[in-house]
């Protein structure tokens, strides 16, 4: 078993507020994303990490169709960012792939996602040391799964609620 990395104090101490989930299927990431996005509200920072094909965008189509947003939600990768405004009363998804950006919070600025965050859900692929300096109250949701030669649909999410808004948010209703 590995030592747990020391905790670096620029990042708000994690809550005990974490369970891990297994997704056996593209469906399955769907449906979390779905789930997830019943526990969300306008405000919200969602940082989705795992490997390439992972299913971050995944989860995001299902979250998506959870907060009943216009349009196909598909990898942003080449233009960074795509709004996806709400067909309802909820809040519009901004989905921001941040994988092409070297930079941090500074060149994520010209998104203006400061702006937009507290009206929108913003979900950001790869964002992790990137945008966590947008507010200290986020998700982050780290998906693994085997990499190489394999077919292996199976991943292993692991989701944690950073900062008070999620400390006393049940977070095993995603498991349901």
């Amino acid at each position: 078993m590995e030592a747990a990395a020391p905790h670096n104090p620029a990042e708000p101490t994690p809550t005990a507020n974490s369970v891990g989930l297994t997704v056996t299927s593209p469906e399955q990431m769907r449906e979390l994303g779905r789930r997830l996005a019943k526990l969300l509200r306008a405000g919200d920072l969602v940082l989705l990490s795992g490997e390439l094909g992972a299913g971050k965008t995944t989860l995001t189509r299902g979250l998506g169709e959870g907060l009943g947003v216009r349009g196909a939600v598909t990898s942003p990768t080449f233009v960074i960012a795509r709004v996806h405004p709400s067909l309802g009363d909820g809040p519009p998804l901004v989905h921001v792939d941040a994988y092409r950006l070297s930079g941090g919070l500074d060149e994520m600025e010209d998104l203006d996602l400061d702006v937009s965050l507290p009206e929108s859900v913003i979900v950001v692929e790869w964002g992790e040391g990137k945008v966590e300096e947008l507010t200290e109250d986020r998700l982050r949701l780290v998906i693994h799964r085997a990499v190489g030669d394999t077919t292996d649909e199976v991943r292993q999410v692991t989701v944690t609620g950073l900062g008070g808004r999620w400390s006393t948010t049940d977070l095993t209703v995603l498991s349901a």
